[in-house]
């Protein structure tokens, strides 16, 4: 009987870890509306969140317009399809974070710097408008969750006290939950983590130089970035998501999984072994509260397959971790 009891609270403890884990899909944006037919391949992957992500565009790291919502832009990254596709995967039992991001032609978000004090404030007042604009959309649609800027460290470093203050502004006209997706190498040096309800991690870590790494090896090197994460999401008391997490199916995809080129030799096994390896270092944790893999485009039949290096596990063998993984807990 004891045996039994031992057992069964060896269950709850397990089930209780992984209960409403965050099994999410990054969803593309295209030139269509979404609609079933594009959304019944992601129900195959047991996903329970989708992120959407409308772009904005920056000249430059040096420029403080931000340009968004524009007729130029593909119809999936303005406001008629985030509201399309929020409803459509609602109505499919999948939740939605709202993810508006910076894109900048050949620069980088982390390095947006500007000259002066009214550079400055220029670029606050634009990306105000900009965040705001998705927030109301992110509560209209009754958005799960929303997040309020992606890989931005010179810019939240910089301006700490506006950030605070744009967190007060969107809590006023939105009413779900909200993070920070932050680069892999600077998270701890965020700011306001305190005032949101996750700390995002955009979690492209490098683990190993090998071409075609083993899970085991994979486990051993996740585990100093591990203690480091978990000692940070304890001291704010707040639980990690990791906002984005994927790899290529290339040769060497652990070594920058940041790092993005068309000179790539395809490489499967490499793929699988990351994304098993992540799964089984942070989905049975706690203080985890699951991620969002880079990434699915909506046209599932056409991308992905046994021929492609992209991070898209689409048509390929790790598909089929993501299907089981994700199946363990809806």
């Amino acid at each position: 009987m004891k045996k039994l009891f031992y057992l069964s609270f060896l269950l709850f403890c397990f089930c209780s870890s992984q209960e409403n884990k965050i099994n999410g899909i990054s969803f593309v944006a295209s030139n269509t509306l979404t609609s079933q037919k594009e959304i019944e391949p992601v129900i195959k992957t047991n996903a329970n969140w989708i992120t959407l992500m409308p772009f904005a565009f920056m000249k430059s790291t040096k420029d403080s317009t931000v340009f968004f919502n524009s007729q130029r832009q593909w119809i999936g990254e303005r406001k008629e399809g985030i509201e399309t596709a929020s409803a459509l995967f609602n109505k499919n039992k999948i939740k939605v974070m709202l993810k508006p991001q910076i894109w900048i032609p050949n620069g980088f978000t982390g390095h947006i710097e500007m000259n002066s004090e009214a550079e400055w404030v220029s670029l606050e007042k634009n990306y105000e408008k900009f965040i705001l604009f998705y927030a109301k959309i992110a509560e209209k649609q009754k958005i799960e969750l929303f997040c309020i800027g992606t890989e931005l460290n010179t810019f939240v470093i910089n301006r700490p006290k506006y950030w605070y203050h744009l967190i007060e502004k969107i809590k006023a006209i939105y009413s779900g939950q909200l993070t920070y997706a932050e680069n892999w190498d600077s998270y701890q040096t965020v700011p306001f983590f305190d005032a949101l309800d996750y700390i995002g991690i955009d979690a492209y870590f490098p683990l190993s130089k090998e071409k075609t790494p083993t899970i085991n090896e994979l486990e051993n090197n996740w585990e100093i970035y591990k203690e480091k994460i978990e000692g940070f999401s304890k001291k704010l008391k707040k639980k990690v998501l990791f906002t984005e997490f994927g790899y290529q199916s290339k040769d060497y995809t652990t070594h920058e999984p940041w790092e993005f080129s068309k000179n790539r030799i395809v490489n499967l096994e490499g793929q699988s072994n990351a994304l098993q390896a992540l799964f089984n270092t942070f989905w049975e944790e706690d203080w985890f509260a699951g991620g969002f893999l880079w990434k699915w485009y909506d046209n599932h039949n056409n991308v992905g397959g046994f021929d492609n290096s992209d991070y898209t596990v689409q048509n390929k063998p790790a598909f089929e971790i993501i299907a089981f993984e994700y199946k363990k807990v809806r």
